[in-house]
């Protein structure tokens, strides 16, 4: 199930996983004031999904300056059986690993979860949240942003051996059995 708000009054909807993959575009009717969203859905070879408009997980009103993340929400936390594992497979770093010890990860330069010495992210760069073997990757406002291939985003939904670059380095998301 993905969750999209309605861009006219905020109000959140559930849509249904076999409506979203059939289709690139998902229309709705909000059940609060009558109107009508289209939710576009753009789907990458590595089954990335990038969600427009934003979903409620990356409407946070958060900065690098001043990094506001809103409480841990109960439905975030990691997979029984399962560690996901950050690893830095391009960059000046490459070879840097992270395992996530948390449902909520922050990547960045300097007091962040997954700290990466490099001077093109900033202080909070993105965010990671996992909720079991969905996880929702949102840019914090960065300065240089947070891409998927050569596209700038905002907030994506990651599989499997996706692979996103922040600053310099490229980052590879992995499952790996405990």
């Amino acid at each position: 199930m993905m969750q999209a708000a309605c861009i006219h009054c905020g109000r959140q909807h559930i849509l249904k996983d076999e409506v979203v993959t059939k289709h690139p575009k998902v229309q709705f009717r909000c059940t609060r004031c009558g109107q009508t969203t289209i939710v576009e859905i753009k789907r990458r070879a590595d089954e990335t999904v990038v969600i427009s408009p934003m979903p409620s997980f990356a409407r946070a009103d958060a900065s690098t300056a001043n990094l506001k993340l809103p409480p841990v929400d109960e439905s975030l936390h990691l997979p029984a059986g399962v560690s996901i594992v950050l690893s830095v497979v391009a960059g000046p770093l490459s070879g840097t690993t992270y395992p996530l010890t948390q449902p909520r990860t922050v990547i960045g330069r300097k007091g962040a979860d997954f700290a990466l010495d490099d001077p093109e992210l900033s202080r909070h760069h993105c965010v990671l949240e996992v909720r079991e073997f969905t996880i929702s990757l949102k840019d914090l406002e960065s300065t240089n942003g947070t891409f998927l291939g050569d596209e700038r985003i905002r907030a994506a939904v990651l599989q499997e051996g996706a692979e996103f670059r922040v600053g310099t380095n490229t980052i590879r998301l992995n499952f790996q059995p405990t």
